[in-house]
């Protein structure tokens, strides 16, 4: 399985870190917020991932390298301009394959990855990962009844931004600038999304404040990988 991480972001709540760096390299704990996920996916087993990038993309790709540093093999999809979460990932299916592939936000911070490898059910076409609602986001995104998830019901869970997408999903999506999010609810109105709650820490890294809870989490419990 290959791996994708999503750093096309501006990080516009994150400013003025992210005027001068693109918002993956903002650091947790003196280590850049990517690394944590590349050295995390190349101790899992991953060798080839991708990553997606727009605002200072060269930034990104000076820093991180061919990838042989962290024993992994990088591949980036640069985009001429961000073409949101949906729009990112069908531009990289040529470099994703044609199997199912792990997507995980280049922006949250996460204690550990989920347990992997994971396999779609024959007739899935997303496996998503939910956490309980934080603070910021209160009522939650999707619901999750008998391991599959949707889009109606009252308890809602926060989307985690880690899921194991089929292409299959992106096959009727435009190469354009579209949202994840649509794509995602069509195909749970078809029964074809199962998911889980993920438990271990997780913090949307996108504001300072957040940024300093990710910090003393780390800081606390002294973690490195």
């Amino acid at each position: 399985m290959k791996a994708m991480i999503l750093a096309a972001g501006r990080g516009e709540r994150l400013r003025p870190l992210t005027d001068t760096l693109p918002k993956p390299l903002v650091a947790v704990a003196g280590k850049p917020l990517i690394e944590y996920h590349i050295e995390r996916l190349a101790a899992a087993g991953f060798s080839d991932i991708v990553i997606n990038c727009a605002w200072l993309a060269d930034i990104l790709q000076q820093r991180l390298g061919d990838g042989s540093r962290f024993g992994v093999t990088l591949h980036f999809s640069v985009e001429r301009e961000a073409l949101e979460t949906g729009g990112g990932i069908k531009q990289a299916l040529p470099l994703l394959g044609n199997e199912p592939f792990l997507v995980i936000n280049g922006d949250i911070f996460i204690e550990r990855l989920p347990t992997l490898p994971l396999q779609l059910a024959a007739d899935s076409l997303a496996h998503l990962w939910l956490v309980p609602n934080p603070e910021h986001h209160p009522e939650g995104d999707f619901a999750l009844q008998a391991g599959k998830v949707s889009n109606a019901g009252s308890d809602k869970f926060t989307f985690s931004g880690i899921g194991i997408y089929h292409p299959a999903l992106f096959a009727d999506c435009p190469q354009s600038r579209f949202a994840l999010g649509p794509v995602l609810r069509d195909a749970m109105t078809q029964g074809r999304v199962s998911g889980e709650i993920f438990t271990p820490y997780w913090c949307d890294v996108g504001t300072i404040e957040r940024l300093a809870q990710a910090e003393a989490f780390v800081t606390h419990h002294s973690i490195s990988q």
